[in-house]
């Protein structure tokens, strides 16, 4: 009874602050409706909904709807053989064509620099020159690029056949130096990866290069093929029977993993523990951002203000959650959230009043507490 006398009294004598204190002790508060207020006008309010939800996976259905047929081949080509790329060719009882293939590498006098160039010397062979082509005694020069080892093997013994009776020729590759792909981001072991008589599918590049880091976002690798760009979800693509074994890659594709630190959502407010959230492989909903936060605060959250704020392309869109209506637990752990998303819990009318107060009189609380003591 004291106490409540001893604050009655201290606000009756500054009438004026008490309005400015009520003034003060509002809410945060959105536009419910579009505002004519003009360019500084606050975004209006979506009152977070089954609807709403339902729309938000629609769209977010058509956003994810890329076209990766482009991408999928079940039935790999073989190797075709390309410009830089080293041949091994063997005519069978003919050892004088054995060593007609000469070294990629040019003879340097210099032994120092050839020996330094040594770990980096390409396999003595037949090298496809710029135009495709290798040179083979009796054979001359013939192109081999675009071919497989198998239609080169067949062209080669026929040009061999006028003047070798029944030639047995073995043609393969030797070194693989004309397709390259590159692996950057979230691996182990980025940079450059050779095509070879392997078909170079997305999960043998990953695996060639060290797998997945700890850190890699499995829903957001982007595969650039040209002027073209791709962003693939390996569990969307696993959901949708689709084998990632089956994403063939392309000579100059450029594969990128993203991590999951650049896809955040950030909580603050009245909440427990205010921070930023790493998302789970591209998923995070509004009631696991509110829970791995520590909840709402009960002492000064406001339940029926729960926000989040999302910049789109076209605009900066406004939900709000009230968790006192019916069915709000399951709206918020359906209403996913996207990368950069911020949560906000706003304060109760009472918790701004204590503020305000503490603000326009410094310790008047403490002091009126104090007055009370005997």
């Amino acid at each position: 009874m004291k106490f409540s006398m001893s604050i009655a009294l201290l606000l009756r004598s500054t009438p004026l602050l008490l309005l400015a204190l009520v003034g003060c002790a509002s809410t945060l508060h959105f536009n419910s409706s579009d505002s004519a207020g003009g360019e500084n006008a606050a975004p209006p309010t979506e009152l977070i909904t089954e609807q709403l939800i339902q729309a938000e996976r629609q769209q977010n259905g058509q956003h994810a709807a890329q076209d990766l047929s482009r991408l999928i081949v079940s039935n790999p080509p073989p190797y075709v053989i390309g410009s830089g790329d080293v041949l091994s060719i063997v005519v069978w009882d003919h050892p004088e064509l054995a060593g007609a293939g000469m070294p990629a590498a040019t003879a340097n006098g210099d032994n120092g620099i050839a020996a330094m160039n040594a770990a980096n010397a390409t396999p003595q062979g037949f090298v496809v020159d710029h135009l495709g082509r290798i040179q083979f005694p009796f054979a001359g020069l013939f192109k081999v690029e675009g071919l497989t080892e198998e239609q080169a093997r067949t062209q080669l013994a026929d040009k061999l056949a006028k003047y070798i009776a029944n030639p047995n020729v073995t043609l393969r590759v030797l070194a693989y130096r004309s397709k390259r792909v590159y692996i950057d981001g979230e691996v182990k072991s980025p940079g450059l990866q050779a095509i070879n008589d392997i078909p170079m599918t997305l999960m043998e590049a990953l695996n060639r290069a060290g797998g997945l880091q700890p850190t890699a976002d499995q829903s957001r690798i982007t595969l650039e093929r040209g002027e073209e760009r791709y962003t693939i979800n390996l569990r969307e693509l696993v959901q949708k029977n689709i084998s990632p074994g089956n994403v063939m890659l392309a000579p100059g594709d450029v594969v990128r993993v993203h991590s999951r630190d650049e896809s955040k959502v950030f909580v603050s407010g009245e909440v427990i523990s205010p921070r930023a959230l790493t998302m789970h492989d591209g998923r995070l909903t509004l009631n696991e951002a509110l829970g791995e936060t520590g909840g709402i605060n009960p002492l000064s959250g406001d339940t029926r203000q729960i926000y989040v704020v999302r910049k789109t392309p076209e605009r900066t869109r406004v939900f709000r959650l009230d968790a006192r209506d019916t069915g709000s637990l399951a709206m918020a752990e359906a209403f996913e959230l996207r990368p950069k998303d911020v949560v906000y819990v706003a304060a109760s009318p009472l918790a701004n009043w204590n503020r305000s107060l503490s603000l326009l009189f410094p310790g008047a609380l403490t002091q009126a507490f104090s007055i009370t003591k005997p």
